[in-house]
């Protein structure tokens, strides 16, 4: 059907080894690996990639505007990153905003996130799963999208 983009933000390519009874002994790779099958098993494919610097991440949220949509953990970014919320809003497709942690039980600067405001759902506090709940609930919007751009096209014809 279509590619979904995830992207990750900074430290993220230490998952495994950085606070592990914070964020599990799951690596990037292992995430990458379940984004892969998960998206396969809907027919879709997966771009991934993870960045430590903040230009680099815009850079890439530009090039995904092409995808059917976009899975983000901007990390550390999240809460502070007003360029990084300005890429993301000019994404035509769905963007789904993930955390490993429930970031709302954590330390109150991480309670705001600049992302959220334009992303169509966040996921929080489901470890590795919530990336695959977000890559199905992209390709569910996609799919929603689709038919609705069908229903469209036939009252058009």
């Amino acid at each position: 059907m279509g590619t979904i983009t995830v992207l990750n933000g900074p430290n993220l390519n230490l998952l495994g080894t950085r606070e592990p009874g914070l964020y599990g002994t799951a690596t990037l790779a292992d995430v990458e690996e379940l984004c892969h099958r998960t998206a396969a098993g809907l027919g879709h494919r997966v771009e991934f990639h993870q960045t430590n610097h903040e230009g680099v991440l815009v850079d890439q949220v530009q090039a995904a505007r092409g995808s059917a949509g976009v899975v983000v953990n901007a990390a550390g970014l999240t809460h502070t990153s007003v360029a990084l919320r300005d890429a993301l809003a000019t994404v035509p497709g769905p963007v789904v905003e993930v955390h490993l942690t429930n970031v709302h039980a954590r330390e109150p600067f991480r309670h705001t996130s600049y992302v959220s405001g334009v992303a169509d759902a966040v996921i929080a506090g489901c470890g590795p799963d919530g990336y695959a709940y977000a890559v199905r609930h992209v390709a569910a919007l996609c799919s929603s999208l689709c038919s609705e751009r069908q229903l469209h096209d036939l009252a058009r014809a």
